[in-house]
């Protein structure tokens, strides 16, 4: 594993992060500024992706066609750059500036103004509910683009639509499900009672984790275990897709980011 936390007698409580490898490095950091030490296993790894709409999302915004363009998350804005010739990127990223571009959240809005992207603004629920509520009255009539994950969730482009504006959305990156060792030991930890919390930030990371697990226990044996542990969802739909396999989620934090999901651990914890 990245960070070998599981050794015995540790007195910090020790946190499973499963998040992908681009961001081990600040998730280790914060985790053991709050406290934890912890041990860094992906359960989802990033790739890139491009679909038959992206080219007209380009040519939306370059001609000033999208009124409003939502990113939900910074791998958004990262793939769609990556797909711009270098050339081309300045334009692009001045054109967005015409345009009303809205952030998810703050890690996303961070990323977005790093590149020279204004955002106009960002909803107070950092969730696709929390989009629909804060665009809701303006969008009527209006032409939205989003470029975001193949897994992104229904609930925006559905939300916004019944909203009366007319949505595009193309698809920049995909999750896909890692493979090796560290996944097996990962699951092996947490049989073995080794792990105190985990913190799942997606529901296509806790499919792969319970794929994993069914390689080396049975499924009840693994929720038996995940439900000896503190058991934390960054928002209701991770939340609903750990239910739905039996786990007891048992911390939620009211702004959906990984820094509030530690929080909502350690407050559970102590």
């Amino acid at each position: 594993m990245a960070e070998n936390a599981m050794s015995e007698g540790a007195k910090k409580p020790v946190i499973a992060i499963m998040r992908p490898e681009r961001y081990i490095r600040e998730s280790v950091e914060l985790a053991r500024s709050m406290g934890f030490e912890p041990v860094t296993v992906p359960m989802v790894e990033i790739t890139d992706m491009k679909d038959e709409y992206f080219d007209g999302f380009v040519e939306r915004v370059l001609d000033g066609r999208a009124d409003y363009v939502i990113f939900t998350s910074a791998n958004g804005i990262d793939f769609t750059l990556r797909k711009i010739p270098e050339g081309s990127r300045k334009a692009f990223i001045d054109a967005l500036n015409r345009t009303k571009v809205i952030a998810i959240g703050p890690t996303t809005r961070k990323a977005l103004e790093k590149t020279g992207i204004n955002v106009m603004g960002m909803p107070g629920v950092y969730s696709s509910e929390g989009l629909v509520d804060y665009l809701r009255n303006d969008v009527t009539g209006r032409t939205v683009d989003t470029a975001r994950s193949f897994y992104g969730s229904r609930q925006l482009v559905e939300g916004l639509q019944s909203c009366g504006a007319v949505v595009n959305q193309t698809k920049v990156y995909t999750l896909a499900k890692p493979e090796g060792g560290e996944q097996d030991r990962l699951i092996d930890a947490a049989l073995n009672g080794e792990i105190s919390a985990f913190a799942f930030t997606s529901s296509m990371m806790v499919h792969n984790f319970f794929e994993h697990a069914r390689s080396r226990a049975s499924e009840e044996q693994v929720i038996n275990a995940l439900n000896s542990s503190v058991v934390a969802a960054i928002g209701g739909p991770t939340a609903q897709t750990l239910a739905g396999y039996g786990v007891k989620v048992s911390a939620i934090p009211d702004k959906f980011t990984f820094e509030e999901v530690l929080r909502s651990i350690r407050e559970q914890l102590s």
